[in-house]
């Protein structure tokens, strides 16, 4: 029997890979990212045709994808000029937890898999929500979430969303909203102003610099700076809006909490 939608598909991020993998569809993927992490066999398996920005336009054109998918804005340009080439493509720009269990659906709809992401995405919101229970009563810490260093960039919205659900207070969370990146650039004032309990680190194509974090002379005084509760997550697992943020991005994020608040009880 033939299968629904499309046959060959190029992902310029990985969440996409990661989804086509955990339904059994990997052998749709006729290419990747080069960042694509998860699952492992991926990179093993698949030609990495581009970076995140830019990708190889003659290498993914002679792959004959019948759709590319990817995300952000940022892609602008490369869907930009893969379209011009006559190919099929795909680009979301989900911001939000809802945007992302939508996200899902649409790519489970467009292979033929409805039945099988309705059931992942009903597991994803049924993990959140007991997370979410569990941790309304626990003492509401205050965490700065830094997406990169210069200039200085707080969590993106489903970040903002996810601390809530582990019982966190953002910091920054009035600018959830915003949904470019340019428009959560925040001022080393602005974090000492918000005395943050704890930050967290994740910072996009390379790791947490933890002793320029500990030296910055205007946040010196906070307390996740004086206690020294300063902690790193893997952008893989955080920043990819895909399957790894309810697998494994919600849980790190709650243990983080946990042990902060036995280490300050």
């Amino acid at each position: 029997m033939s299968k629904i939608g499309p046959q060959r598909i190029v992902c310029l991020t990985e969440e996409t890979t990661e989804l086509l993998y955990l339904l059994g569809e990997e052998d749709r993927i006729v290419g990747i990212s080069a960042y694509t992490e998860r699952p492992p066999q991926a990179k093993e398996e698949k030609p990495r045709v581009s970076a995140f920005i830019n990708g190889n336009i003659k290498r993914i054109k002679d792959l004959e994808p019948d759709l590319v998918i990817g995300f952000s804005d940022i892609q602008a340009q490369l869907s930009h000029d893969l379209v011009k080439e006559g190919l099929n493509v795909l680009i979301t720009n989900q911001r939000s937890l809802e945007e992302i269990f939508q996200t899902i659906l649409m790519v489970g709809s467009l292979i033929g898999k409805s039945e099988q992401v309705s059931k992942l995405v009903e597991s994803y919101k049924k993990k959140l929500n007991e997370i979410k229970e569990r941790s309304s009563s626990k003492p509401k810490l205050k965490v700065f979430f830094q997406e990169w260093d210069h200039p200085i960039i707080t969590g993106i919205r489903w970040v903002s969303e996810l601390l809530e659900i582990v019982g966190a207070v953002d910091c920054f969370g009035h600018l959830k909203e915003k949904s470019l990146a340019k428009d959560r650039i925040i001022s080393l004032h602005e974090v000492a102003d918000a005395k943050p309990d704890l930050i967290i680190g994740s910072w996009c194509g390379k790791p947490v610099d933890f002793e320029w974090v500990r030296t910055r002379e205007e946040w010196k005084d906070i307390p996740a700076i004086k206690n020294d509760k300063i902690f790193e997550m893997d952008p893989a697992i955080i920043l990819q809006p895909g399957p790894a943020l309810f697998e494994a991005g919600i849980l790190e994020m709650d243990r983080i909490l946990e042990e902060v608040r036995s280490s300050l009880s």
